[in-house]
């Protein structure tokens, strides 16, 4: 211990005035607040995007899905539909650059980085791995027809069928009527033509001049008709054994086959008189 000379002046404590105790406690505040932002900034590390889903169903025309994709990457409405254009997308050469039926239905992640461009590429990125399987060009190959026409097939049946049991079936109504050179006759064709989604067509729909007219033209309409989903794809490359050319589904759950016209009359019939009845109800 050392001691202080008598001639030593004492010592006096400073204290620091009431500004100085402010400024004291506004650092010590700051040190804390700088402290609780940028630490778990720094340990957390890089934020990962969530991604959303946008989910494109089984039969969705190209047009409904152009209006999705604006919808979900909030653009005007149109940006998508002209965006198809230019997206380069991996068409076979039938398709003649018209995207109908290869944009994939499936559920495809969203995110800031997302352009219509880059979600119309992965769906046909998707559609063309699906329909370029073997299995695909096997069954194309063994029914006479083209990859780029069974996916036209597999539209028909994804539009017309009334539930995954009866897709063989209209597969098959589809390809015995191409066989006999007859008309398809499909009001989904037609439906297609008129932009429109109905169970009834009158007879002056019939008479439409379109290329979708599947009552005046014989053959496949010049594209498909929706995107159609590998239920279907599987459908129209397999069609279920049968000598069915006739079709209606009377009601919800009952889909008649018939190789007799005048059987399928009556068929149409009682499907006219439920649709009254339930019209009328």
């Amino acid at each position: 211990m050392v001691n202080e000379s008598p001639d030593t002046p004492p010592r006096h404590r400073r204290r620091p005035t009431r500004r100085g105790r402010l400024a004291l406690f506004i650092g010590i505040l700051l040190v804390v607040v700088v402290a609780a932002v940028l630490v778990p900034l720094l340990t957390r590390g890089p934020q990962v995007e969530r991604a959303r889903s946008l989910v494109i169903p089984e039969g969705w025309r190209a047009s409904q899905v152009y209006a999705a994709v604006d919808r979900i990457l909030a653009v005007e409405p149109g940006t998508t539909e002209k965006a198809a254009g230019t997206a380069d997308l991996p068409l076979p050469a039938a398709a003649k650059g018209n995207p109908e039926g290869y944009l994939f239905p499936a559920t495809y992640p969203v995110t800031s980085g997302t352009t219509p461009q880059s979600l119309l590429r992965y769906m046909a990125d998707t559609a063309v791995q699906r329909f370029g399987a073997d299995h695909i060009t096997e069954g194309a190959r063994r029914n006479g027809v083209s990859v780029y026409q069974t996916v036209t097939i597999a539209s028909i049946v994804q539009a017309e069928a009334d539930s995954v049991a009866d897709m063989g079936k209209v597969a098959r109504v589809v390809h015995n009527r191409l066989d006999r050179g007859m008309p398809l006759q499909m009001d989904s064709t037609l439906n297609y033509a008129l932009n429109r989604s109905t169970l009834h067509t009158t007879e002056g729909d019939t008479k439409i001049d379109s290329p979708y007219n599947s009552y005046e033209r014989k053959g496949l309409p010049p594209t498909p008709i929706g995107n159609p989903g590998e239920q279907a794809m599987s459908a129209a490359i397999d069609p279920t054994p049968g000598s069915w050319l006739y079709f209606v589904t009377v009601k919800p759950g009952d889909t008649r086959f018939t190789s007799s016209y005048t059987e399928h009359q009556k068929n149409v019939a009682e499907f006219n008189r439920n649709h009254r009845g339930a019209s009328s109800g």
